[in-house]
């Protein structure tokens, strides 16, 4: 049964393999299909996953880009360009003084002048796909947003330098999805409009690099490789090249100076970094193994430039007044633009506000040149000499208030001064001197501090208006004597500096003397015709309603006061043959493209007549040679034509000298901060110490420009003007008396003001003296005692000072061609009565007597008595009461002023027995 069994296996075991065999295909097939269908399926899946997930990130990235606008070529190009970068300053004639003060200092320069070494670097260490990329890597990209995801600890730059150049310029460092987006989309566009190397270079200048060696914030590679090595960014070897490049990764971190501008206690995390950069340049290609070596082994250390001064710490008040003109001038340039004009930002608060703003901004971020007038070598000159000036006077206790605690304090205050050079003709402001310590008081007196000019106005106010209205010359007398001319007191008003008086004078002497009565009352005859409108011409913005009627206002005591500035900018129009040219500083505003938008213009203001301006100048030349600047010629070293005047101000609060010559200017105020005298103990006086500082600071001048301060011209007389022979008592034609009695002199005048009328100040007449006064003799007055002499004209001392001035004796001038000048109201009084008789004494021959108690007895006569009385002599009171005789009897009598004689004296006998 087993082997039939196993027989009719064997037969039909084809037949089961046949079959066996087509059910493992099928088997197969079905599994193949059922994978592959799985295949597809799956495969569908994916593609359309990747469609539906491409549509939804395509989508979400427009819904992310949506609102940035589609750029224009010009307007990426400004974007990109738009650097942050602060002003340049200048000294005149294109000096370099240095940068604005700015938070961040940037100096711009093109990828044509960066050393080689840098840019690779650069390029090695940022982005190293930067040639061959069109703006992004998407690798970096997806690898940044992987780690963004997933929070990775391990951070790699998905940016390229297209990317950071955009998030610079134009967008945010915000961290989101959606400034991701829009940097993605303005870098692919800004590949299109911009070449690499276009990109490449605004990326060198808008970099951050950390700190200079002064600890000032830098940006751009031009600022980083002079502040941090010293060099232009052309000049900087591959060690150095590594160390900067480094630094935009964590510029703060990796910079080897602190904020304060010294070394860093470690700088191991920038020496690290810096060999990083060359081996990143090493492993591009972009060095070889031997620049690699040799370049990691450096000691970058020894490189590191020293710290240099900011021109704000070099130059406080200097670049401090450059920033104030120069944000004037950039309001008025923008407000212009507009259609604005200066007037409209004058009178419009709120405009002004706007434009100041706007001009402040450009001014620091838009990288201006600006060029001052300011010569470099005068001003350090300058700086020097009031430094080491040794006679300021002595400091003086000052109470001031805590302004935290409200406690007061008693602090020392220095005497402190102002300064100002300014060239004539175009009104250059060639130097100034702020102050005596920026980092104790930051005012800057040439400039800013507003203080009374006493008798420096006197020329401004006084004489040069009142010679330009026809009132008066050089010549014109004025009287200097104890005159009220305070309408709201009767007592003497004003007082002259020396608290004396000296008569007659001219107002050629008054102003080289600066006596202040014959200012005032000159001024007094021409305030209502508002003199103070030349003040207005000139220049001078602080003037108060008061100031146009206060008769002080003619000694300087204004309601406010005036800038050394204004003052002395004021004296330049006498030089400018009349014409008044305003100050400048700054010359001129170039843009970073090389674009003059500023240019000062000269613009020239008609004051005076070129006569009036000559005239004055010619008076202040006595101010220098004789008057109370005289002791300045002993110290100059150097001569020319200056015209000048002092200035004290009330209370000797403030000491002024300002002096022209036919190209300069140059004004000086001295005083303390806290008004308070001048005055002190010293072998100087207060006015000494101001004109020795301004001979000292002009002496340092003309050391350095001896053309410019010291002209080989003097000032030239204009047409129009005449001299003339004059009458020194009034300022007339001469008289015959005027003649006799010597007191003729020459003076300048305008042709058209030469005096017409004869002087007739002067009548004959006689007088008496006594004790050396003199007095007026009466008609009865014995001509043995009278002697012959002028005398002031009634009419005439009533023009000069009035009905009503008593005191007329001091209208005669303390000098000797006046000795024999009489007043009219000089007389001794008759007291009505015979003089008392006298006691007579002899010794030898000498004969003696005692003196008459009256009071207007005007002498003595002695007689000789024979057999009739012989007058042998007429002795003068005042005189020695004496008298030598011959032989004989002799008696004296007192005789007064009425020719009343005393009843004879005592009789005394000469040599013998008296006669009967």
């Amino acid at each position: 049964m087993k082997e039939k069994l196993q027989a009719w296996i064997e037969k039909i075991k084809p037949a089961i393999n046949l079959i066996t065999h087509k059910k493992t295909v099928k088997k197969a097939r079905i599994t193949y299909q059922v994978v592959w269908n799985l295949f597809l399926l799956f495969l569908t899946v994916i593609v359309l996953g990747g469609a539906f997930a491409t549509g939804v990130g395509a989508g979400y990235f427009a819904s992310l880009v949506k609102d940035e606008p589609v750029r224009s070529y010009n307007s990426m190009k400004k974007d990109i360009y738009d650097y942050t970068e602060p002003s340049d300053l200048y000294f005149s004639e294109n000096v370099y003084l240095g940068k604005l003060q700015s938070d961040l200092e940037r100096e711009e320069v093109k990828i044509d002048q960066v050393s080689d070494y840098l840019v690779k670097a650069i390029v090695a260490t940022e982005d190293e796909y930067f040639y061959q990329h069109k703006g992004v890597v998407p690798k970096a990209v997806f690898r940044a947003l992987f780690q963004e995801v997933t929070n990775s600890s391990v951070q790699s730059g998905g940016s390229t330098l297209t990317q950071q150049l955009i998030k610079n310029q134009i967008l945010t460092n915000e961290v989101s999805f959606q400034r991701k987006a829009n940097e993605i989309l303005l870098a692919l566009r800004l590949e299109k409009f911009f070449t690499k190397k276009e990109i490449l270079e605004a990326y060198l200048n808008v970099s951050t690099f950390g700190r200079n060696a002064s600890g000032r914030n830098i940006a751009g590679i031009q600022a980083a490789a002079k502040g941090i090595f010293g060099k232009n960014a052309k000049d900087l070897t591959l060690p150095q090249a590594a160390f900067i490049a480094g630094l935009p990764q964590s510029p703060f971190g990796y910079t080897p100076f602190t904020k304060e501008g010294k070394l860093k206690d470690n700088l191991k995390p920038g020496l690290i970094r810096m060999k990083i950069v060359l081996k990143r340049m090493y492993d591009g290609g972009y060095i070889n193994q031997k620049h690699y070596t040799e370049a990691s082994a450096y000691d970058i250390t020894k490189d590191f430039t020293k710290p240099t001064l900011n021109p704000i710490e070099k130059y406080p008040w200097l670049t401090q007044e450059i920033e104030k003109r120069s944000i004037d001038v950039l309001a008025s340039v923008l407000a212009k633009k507009d259609g604005y004009s200066e007037k409209d930002l004058k009178n419009d608060d709120n405009l002004h506000y706007k434009y100041q703003t706007l001009a402040n901004h450009d001014l620091h971020q838009n990288g201006y040149e600006i060029h001052t007038t300011i010569n470099k070598d005068i001003y350090d000159a300058m700086q020097i000499v009031k430094d080491k000036y040794p006679s300021y006077g002595p400091d003086k206790p000052q109470e001031k208030v805590d302004p935290d605690t409200g406690e007061k304090k008693t602090v020392m205050e220095p005497v402190e001064v102002g300064a100002e050079l300014i060239e004539n003709k175009t009104g250059a402001i060639i130097s100034f001197v702020g102050g005596r310590d920026y980092n104790k008081q930051q005012l800057n007196h040439a400039t800013s501090a507003i203080r009374q000019n006493g008798s420096t106005m006197k020329p401004l106010l006084v004489y040069g208006p009142a010679i330009d209205l026809g009132i008066a010359s050089p010549g014109t007398l004025l009287p200097d004597v104890a005159l009220s001319l305070n309408p709201a007191s009767s007592s003497p008003w004003p007082h002259n500096y020396d608290l004396r008086y000296s008569g007659l004078v001219s107002a050629r002497y008054a102003l080289a003397k600066s006596y202040n009565v014959p200012a005032v009352k000159l001024y007094s005859e021409i305030v209502n015709q508002r003199p103070s409108k030349y003040l207005e011409k000139m220049g001078f913005s602080s003037l108060r309603s008061d100031d146009y009627t206060n008769l002080a206002t003619a000694i300087g005591s204004m309601k406010n006061g005036v800038t050394i500035e204004e003052n002395t900018n004021a004296f330049t129009t006498f030089a400018n043959g009349g014409k008044f040219i305003d100050a400048y500083l700054i010359d001129k505003i170039v843009d970073k493209n090389g674009k003059i938008i500023y240019q000062h213009e000269v613009k020239p203001v008609d004051v005076f007549k070129p006569q009036t301006a000559y005239l004055t100048l010619d008076m202040m030349r006595d101010v220098v040679k004789m008057g109370t600047a005289a002791g300045i010629n002993s110290r100059l070293k150097f001569k020319t034509d200056w015209a000048g005047k002092t200035g004290t101000g009330v209370n000797y609060y403030d000491s002024w000298f300002v002096a022209t010559n036919p190209n300069v200017t140059f004004g000086i105020w001295t005083g303390y901060d806290t008004p308070k005298s001048l005055q002190s103990s010293g072998s100087l006086s207060y006015s000494q110490r101001t004109n020795n500082l301004w001979v000292d600071l002009i002496n340092s001048a003309y050391a350095i420009k001896p053309d410019l301060i010291s002209p080989k011209e003097s000032f030239q007389m204009p047409d129009g003007i005449v001299k003339r022979t004059i009458c020194a008592v009034s300022g007339l034609l001469p008289s015959a008396a005027c003649s006799n009695a010597g007191l003729l002199v020459s003076d300048y005048f305008n042709v058209n003001n030469v005096p017409k009328k004869q002087d007739n100040s002067l009548i004959q007449g006689n007088f008496v003296q006594i004790n050396g006064k003199k007095f007026l003799a009466l008609d009865s007055t014995p001509s043995d005692f009278a002697q012959k002499g002028m005398i002031l004209n009634p009419d005439f001392i009533t023009q000069m000072v009035g009905k009503n001035f008593r005191n007329t004796s001091q209208l005669i001038p303390k000098k000797d061609r006046w000795a024999n000048i009489l007043v009219p109201n000089a007389k001794m009084v008759d007291n009505g009565k015979t003089p008392d008789s006298v006691n007579v004494t002899a010794s030898g021959s000498i004969l003696t007597w005692s003196t008459s108690g009256d009071n207007d007895v005007i002498g003595y006569r002695v007689y000789q008595h024979n057999v009739f009385s012989t007058k042998v002599a007429s002795i003068k009171s005042g005189s020695s009461l004496a008298y030598t005789a011959s032989n004989g009897t002799y008696y004296v009598t007192a005789v007064d002023i009425a020719g009343h004689e005393s009843a004879p004296s005592n009789e005394v006998v000469i040599g013998g027995t008296p006669t009967p």
